[in-house]
């Protein structure tokens, strides 16, 4: 698996990961559509054909479908572009609240209620905070 994973993946999971995988595989080989579903549909008979072995055999056929995968790895895989490994992954820049602070009156009047809120908002923080951390002294405020 690509990631590192949070819990124990069950049996099932990984081969459901690894046919997967396999077929994103075969995509980035075959790019003429009608050959990449005869060798998708030859792929799925290669794994139906296995489906009722006992665990230890899966096991040992999914080690063996993992390292098949591995060789057979196009040198260079399609990616979704907001996926991990994308051309446009974290690209989108998301903009800090105070920046809406800058904002226009004009332009604040076009959402009057959600900067209603937003006001309200900081001023409940503005409370929290100095009930957090007590009020900041004025002399410390100045200039340095």
């Amino acid at each position: 698996m690509a990631q590192v994973p949070l819990a124990i993946v069950s049996h099932k999971r990984q081969v459901c990961s690894l046919y997967k995988r396999a077929l994103r595989n075969l995509e980035a080989w075959y790019d003429r559509r009608e050959v990449y579903r005869y060798r998708a549909v030859l792929m799925r008979a290669r794994f139906d054909e296995n489906r009722r072995k006992d665990l230890a055999e899966g096991m040992r056929l999914l080690a063996c479908g993992q390292q098949e995968l591995f060789e057979t790895k196009h040198f260079q895989p399609r990616n979704f572009a907001n996926s991990a490994g994308g051309c446009a992954f974290e690209r989108e820049v998301i903009p800090p609240d105070w920046v809406l602070d800058y904002w226009h009156p004009l332009e604040k009047a076009q959402y009057p209620e959600y900067f209603a809120k937003r006001e309200q908002r900081k001023k409940e923080y503005v409370t929290w905070w100095e009930k957090q951390y007590g009020k900041p002294d004025p002399k410390d405020l100045g200039h340095h």
